[in-house]
């Protein structure tokens, strides 16, 4: 009976909202809504990571190396493991990836769990030293909670999809305190349209996150290093530098990170993969203890002077001072995040690039000021190099040189760095873009034909499903049948194509009605003539699980008109193009904001 009156109370709420309350105005409260829980998400998930890392790595002396390093990522992994097995009973991992996915995919549907399990499951990877980021889970979750207050409100797909990217924006501008980046990060990796009716809604959700998180937080921002000096035009031509160098880095860590993870997926037995992964991933970290957990202590190092900090806690300790064993340790950590970040996520823990991204970069940036300063070149700032070199690697990673710019000027407390920023983003991204050009995020679901793009064509056409195309009056015949027969199977159909079927229902062939019209008034043919005398192979075959720009592909190429359809190598039914055209166009009613 409760439900019943919950579900009553809600009913009787939406049809006074849609009688009072017009839908526009509605968006903006929704969007404020999504903006308070996902702040209170973000504010919940840094202190969660915070305490749990505190508790494992409190009592470790810096002068001197420990077990700790090696075993406390494997019991991370293993506790998350066990979380998802158990009681998610899902898979939460690569959770931006997840994002985009639902939206093209699911019609913008994220399961409700996600509001919270990937925010436990991280916790538990990040806190024992799992070497990836928060930034991922929190916007899944963010993500989630526009996804389920939409929902709950019975907003439509369009809506639902601004929700979601309400709550992406919401989340990055609560985790770094960065509303600008959050909303940005919106336009250019999850990919919604920029336009006013969606601008306003995510400017809400980022101010309001980053107002509960200020509320609870404080001032602080990410790094306690605050930019003091300004760019000095003469290492305009080191920054150039510095973005190549991201550029090419950029490169290596998604096909690095693809790879290995690709590898540990290969392992079809769970625990072999946890065993072999989490270990290799222990003794990473055992011998370069930088990478424990997200890194920013280490970039908030680097960028204050105390670069012979990272040497705590290591094996090299003894050697602090030593700047070519520095300089050693730098060059490793640069190429060795990446490695260790794809253990930790293909081996069954939970979390995201997005911190191990701004690690390599910042590391980079600040081994090549290290490199010109030793060579005599020139001397430029360590501190601005790490951070020019978080946006180059990032900007190429993410392909989003907007969002790696405008980050990095809000985490690090302002904008005195904005032109070698842009410069480093914009040939970071510009290097890595011809040899990569999808995001780490989207290059799975490109290759499957599942993102949602900003072309608007390609948009609509992923949004299609070629399964709600196929028609199937279409009526068979066998290559046997004489032409009398196929003359009483055209005398009841309404179409002018046949498919020819064995007995196992496989595609022979198919007839045209106009290959037959000259003699299909002809009796004297009906019985000495056979289907399989008129019978042509397709221009074109389509398999059901193809991508509807392939299948446009494939009119185009055949110049055909209907295309038949296969499923697991047997007949299904017949594509058209004006079936489609009819579809594209309502679909393209429901997708636009032009309506």
């Amino acid at each position: 009976m409760a439900v019943v009156s919950d579900k009553g109370l809600m009913n009787r709420f939406l049809m006074w909202r849609l009688r009072h309350i017009k839908e526009n105005q509605f968006i903006v409260i929704l969007s404020i809504l999504v903006g308070i829980v996902t702040g209170l998400a973000s504010v919940l998930l840094k202190n969660m990571v915070h305490f749990t890392h505190t508790l494992v790595t409190e009592r470790l002396q810096v002068d001197t190396w420990s077990w700790v390093f090696f075993a406390c990522p494997f019991i991370g992994i293993v506790l998350t493991w066990l979380f998802v097995k158990y009681f998610v009973k899902d898979n939460i991992s690569h959770g931006v990836t997840k994002v985009l996915y639902a939206i093209s995919r699911q019609n913008s549907i994220i399961k409700p769990h996600n509001n919270y399990s990937s925010m436990v499951a991280s916790t538990l990877t990040i806190g024992f030293g799992g070497s990836v980021g928060t930034e991922a889970t929190i916007v899944l979750t963010g993500a989630s909670i526009g996804s389920s207050l939409a929902r709950l409100f019975h907003m439509n797909y369009k809506i639902m999809t601004l929700m979601i990217g309400c709550g992406a924006a919401g989340a990055i501008a609560g985790i770094f305190k960065a509303p600008i980046a959050g909303i940005v990060f919106t336009m250019e990796v999850l990919m919604l349209d920029l336009t006013m009716a969606s601008l306003v809604p995510l400017m809400f959700t980022a101010i309001t996150s980053y107002v509960i998180t200020y509320f609870f937080m404080g001032t602080g921002f990410v790094f306690s290093y605050q930019i003091t000096d300004s760019f000095l035009m003469v290492n305009f031509p080191y920054y150039v530098l510095l973005g190549l160098f991201t550029g090419f880095l950029s490169v290596y860590f998604v096909r690095m990170n693809l790879r290995i993870e690709q590898f540990l997926s290969g392992i079809s037995n769970p625990f072999k993969k946890m065993a072999i992964g989490g270990a290799l991933l222990g003794l990473v970290i055992f011998i370069f203890p930088p990478l424990y957990g997200e890194g920013y202590t280490v970039l908030d190092d680097l960028m204050a002077g105390n670069s012979e900090n990272i040497l705590n806690n290591t094996y090299f300790f003894n050697f602090r001072e030593n700047v070519w064993m520095v300089l050693l340790f730098v060059a490793g950590l640069v190429f060795v995040k990446v490695i260790a970040t794809a253990f930790t996520n293909g081996s069954g823990g939970v979390g995201g690039v997005f911190a191990p991204s701004l690690f390599t970069g910042g590391v980079a940036g600040f081994l090549l000021a290290m490199l010109l300063n030793m060579s005599g070149i020139r001397t430029v700032s360590e501190s601005h190099f790490v951070l020019a070199g978080m946006a180059g690697v990032m900007s190429g990673v993410m392909k989003a040189p907007l969002t790696a710019m405008f980050l990095i000027a809000e985490i690090s407390g302002g904008y005195a760095l904005f032109l070698p920023l842009m410069l480093t983003s914009v040939i970071g991204y510009l290097t890595s873009k011809g040899m990569e050009p999808y995001s780490i995020y989207a290059r799975r679901l490109a290759q499957k034909g599942d993102l949602l793009t900003h072309n608007k064509d390609k948009a609509v056409l992923t949004l299609m499903k070629l399964d709600k195309v196929v028609e199937t009056d279409f009526q068979s015949v066998g290559m046997d049948d004489t032409l009398g027969d196929l003359v009483k199977v055209v005398s009841k159909s309404s179409r002018n194509l046949f498919p020819v079927l064995n007995k196992r229902g496989q595609l022979l062939g198919i007839v045209s009605l106009d290959d037959i019209r000259e003699v299909m008034f002809d009796s004297n043919m009906y019985a000495t003539t056979y289907v399989r005398d008129y019978m042509v192979r397709p221009p074109a075959i389509i398999d059901i699980h193809e991508s509807m720009e392939s299948v446009m592909k494939k009119f185009e190429d055949s110049r055909a008109w209907n295309l038949p359809v296969l499923q697991d190598n047997k007949y299904v039914g017949f594509v058209s193009k004006a079936k489609i055209f009819n579809t594209y166009r309502k679909v393209l009613i429901h997708f636009s904001d032009d309506e």
